[in-house]
Order: structure tokens, then C-alpha cells, then sequence
């Protein structure tokens, strides 16, 4: 079977299935198997029986609701390549506003070597993109779930990243009294309320629910983690948070609650509040 032959009754199988980016998914497939950025300019080649096997099951997966991103086993982020399972989100263009928040401040304070921890790091993606792009920082990713930490650590190395992984519960006091005087805290923390769970998409059930869930109002992380972590956080030093959409009310108000000000509320590229910005003055 020819390249074209399959890649159109593939996509036919994710069309039934209800898949609105179907063209895109099916591409995504047919490049990760082939290892061809342009699989369709050559429609007439051959497509091996193994291939043809691994296309057609990946395909097949996809069309039930499993993600693309796990299905591929890595996304890209910022640029760079992430691997990825089933241990931790997938990462999404809405976060990359909260890397172009903290690379902002550093800029405007002049910050070439702040210190930075990436609190509920999941895949590792923030703490290492922002390693990436300040060569001179000190940053440490901080997370809960064994099978998040060995996901970290490969992706540290595949982006040759050197960073600081620390298993650790951001909840626990004992945690935060690791860190002291950092420049910045940043987070991307489970958001999700208790209503949002039962309504989930489908494809986003096969997320890590501990990445998710945030609580009946999907706040109790912002609650806990601000109060706890503040006193890590330098005089003048920032923390950022990621949230939810409609969130951004009460994610200030807590933050105005624990003594932080110069407060800023961004949005993302969907023009939805997405981030949070504030500086400690103890």
C-alpha cells in the first residue's frame, strides 16, 4: 500500500470518529513513523508492512480519544521537544505566556542569574524552557509524582538542561523551608474544579488527575501554595501562577490577601486571563 492509500484511510478512520483536526493528527502519525517532515510529497511510495502496522494501530488508538501527545510520546513546547506519558499533563501553548511573563521580568529587573523554582513542574517543561532561555539561572523543578520526576529527568537531559529536581510535595511545609530568597516562583498548578472534572473532554481524562484537580472551586492550590511560599520568595522577588479561565479574580485576591502588590493579570493568545504576576514586599 502507497503512502497516499493509507494516509486517506487513516484519516477517514479519525474523521468517523468525530476528530476535527483529523488531517492534522493523521500527518502528525504518518511523520512520527516515517521520520518524514513531508510524508505526502512522495504519495506513491511504498509504505513497509511494519510501518503500515505501527500507522494504522496508532491510528486506530487515536480514533478512541487517546491523545495525539501520548500516542507520539512527545510534543514540542516553546521550541523545544518534550517526552511525555501518561505521568504528566500535556504541555500546552497557553503556558507559554508564563514563560514570556518571567523572561519579561528579567529582563525589566535585569535579572541574568535569578533563582527560580517551577513548583507542580509535571513533564518539566517551564522549569526547563526557562533554563534554556537564562543559561545562568539557577532552577529547580519541584514535583510530587515518581513517574513525573523520571520524565523530568529525561527531559532534562534531552534538552541538555541542568536544573535541580526535587521530589517534593509543594503542600508541605518541610518543602517550601528548602527554598529560600528565590527571585521567582513560578507554577502552573491543578486548576480544575470539582464541576470542570465530571465534564471533562475525553481526551483530556487520560491526564493525570493530580495534575488537574484543584479543589471544589479549583483554587485550593493557590490558597496553600501562596500563604506557604511566600516566605521563600526574596524581598521584591516575584511569583507567577498559571489558572484557569474566569480564575483570575480570586487568584488576585489571594495574592492581595498574602501582602503581594504590583500585581499584573495577562492574558493568553485566545485573549483569555491566563497568568498572574506579583511581587512580595514582606
Amino acid at each position: 500500500m502507497n503512502r497516499k492509500q493509507l494516509y486517506d484511510i487513516c484519516g477517514e478512520m479519525l474523521e468517523k470518529s468525530g476528530n476535527e483536526d483529523y488531517e492534522f493528527d493523521t500527518l502528525c502519525i504518518f511523520q512520527d513513523t516515517l521520520h518524514d517532515k513531508y510524508p505526502l510529497f512522495r504519495p506513491a511510495e511504498e509504505v513497509s508492512a511494519e510501518d503500515e502496522k505501527a500507522i494504522r494501530e496508532m491510528a486506530e488508538r487515536r480514533s478512541t480519544g487517546y491523545p495525539l501527545q501520548y500516542i507520539l510520546g512527545e510534543w514540542e513546547f516553546y521550541g523545544l521537544t518534550f517526552r511525555l506519558s501518561e505521568n504528566v499533563l500535556i504541555p500546552r501553548p497557553d503556558t507559554e505566556t508564563l514563560i514570556e511573563n518571567v523572561l519579561e521580568i528579567c529582563r525589566r529587573q535585569g535579572m541574568k542569574s535569578p533563582k527560580i523554582a517551577d513548583l507542580c513542574s509535571g513533564s518539566g517543561c517551564i522549569a526547563i524552557t526557562l533554563k534554556k532561555m537564562l543559561p545562568d539561572a539557577e532552577v529547580s523543578a519541584v514535583e510530587l509524582s515518581d513517574g513525573a520526576v523520571d520524565i523530568i529527568k529525561e527531559n532534562s537531559a534531552l534538552n541538555s538542561a541542568d536544573i535541580k529536581i526535587i521530589k517534593g510535595d509543594v503542600l508541605k511545609a518541610e518543602t517550601a523551608a528548602m527554598f529560600r530568597d528565590m527571585d521567582i516562583i513560578v507554577s502552573n498548578p491543578p486548576y480544575v474544579t470539582a464541576e470542570e472534572m465530571a465534564q471533562l473532554q475525553k481526551e483530556v481524562r487520560y491526564e493525570p488527575e493530580m495534575a488537574l484537580y484543584g479543589g471544589e472551586d479549583g483554587l485550593d492550590f493557590y490558597r496553600a501554595m501562596t500563604a506557604l511560599w511566600k516566605n521563600s520568595i526574596a524581598e521584591n522577588g516575584w511569583l507567577l501562577y498559571e489558572y484557569g479561565d474566569g480564575q483570575h479574580s480570586d487568584v488576585e485576591k489571594i495574592l492581595i490577601d498574602n501582602n503581594f502588590n504590583n500585581i499584573t493579570l495577562t492574558r493568553d493568545l485566545a485573549g483569555i486571563f491566563r497568568t498572574a504576576s506579583a511581587q512580595n514586599r514582606r
